[in-house]
């Protein structure tokens, strides 16, 4: 029983699981306004299901092909893909099993969350390939969690909106503004191994512009959002919320850049939940 929480334990290192945070609320967002209220505890656990399933997958099929370059950097030597504490075999078949489930599930959601389900899965695999010889890696990121809210409108309503079109480039947005600031801490590291990211080509001072730009976008995308979806005061509380977040999350970055986990991971993930909490009361 001690080896099986032990795997376990590994296995959710290996995909940071605590960071489901970041993709979940905004699936629930786009499923509580598409259904104006509540949708269904079928329809919630399924949810949840895809948008684990979906966010194991991507982070495996990363921590698998990146074990190389993980290795060679001081920030990533010790995760459980590069330690061996999870091998080869168990990676490609915690991957497996992730990409099966979210393909099953998606099946009995509806048929169109059937038809995307693979394209899906291919764009959540595509980061680790983009950042070998793209810069872009950053958007493909971006477009994965931006695909969460789609799903969510996709589960309840089986057709993609223009309001949760809005939504999804706002999460591109703001995932790929944090991600830039995120990669600000391996930028020595990136020009080193020739790794193709925005800090490494560009250096930190337009890294840092660029996502402020980013995350601009973010509140513009998200402020048509409300509007296309009808939504009012609440919901224009959570965007003013979300820019005064945002604002701060580049305050700690710009001060000293040893402040990046607590950016990215404190301040991102409330923010996620708190717009969440607020849509809620804003549709019930």
């Amino acid at each position: 029983m001690s080896s099986i929480k032990t795997k376990i334990a590994n296995l959710s290192e290996l995909v940071m699981f605590q960071h489901s945070i970041f993709s979940l609320p905004f699936i629930f967002i786009a499923m509580v306004v598409a259904s104006h209220g509540w949708f269904g505890w079928e329809l919630l656990f399924f949810g949840i299901i895809e948008a684990i399933s979906a966010r194991n997958f991507a982070m495996g099929v990363n921590r698998y092909l990146d074990r190389d370059i993980d290795a060679l950097n001081p920030r990533t030597k010790d995760r459980p893909s590069v330690d061996g504490r999870v091998s080869n075999s168990m990676m490609i078949g915690f991957i497996t099993v992730n990409a099966l489930l979210f393909i099953i599930v998606a099946y009995f959601i509806n048929n169109l969350a059937f038809k995307l389900s693979i394209p899906i899965l291919f764009i959540l695999g595509a980061y680790t390939f983009f950042k070998r010889f793209s810069s872009l890696a950053h958007i493909i990121l971006g477009i994965s969690l931006g695909l969460a809210p789609i799903a969510g409108v996709v589960a309840v309503s089986g057709d993609i909106t223009l309001w949760s079109i809005y939504l999804a480039i706002g999460v591109m947005f703001w995932v790929a503004g944090f991600d830039l600031l995120y990669s600000l801490q391996d930028i020595e590291f990136d020009k080193a191994h020739n790794l193709h990211s925005i800090p490494s080509k560009f250096g930190a001072k337009k890294t840092m512009l660029l996502a402020k730009v980013f995350h601009i976008l973010t509140i513009v995308f998200w402020t048509l959002f409300v509007y296309s979806a009808g939504l009012t005061f609440f919901a224009q509380l959570a965007i003013l919320l979300s820019a005064i977040m945002l604002a701060y999350e580049h305050y700690l970055v710009n001060k000293d850049f040893t402040k990046i986990d607590r950016a990215f991971f404190t301040v991102n993930g409330y923010l996620g939940i708190l717009f969440l909490i607020l849509i809620i009361w804003e549709v019930i």
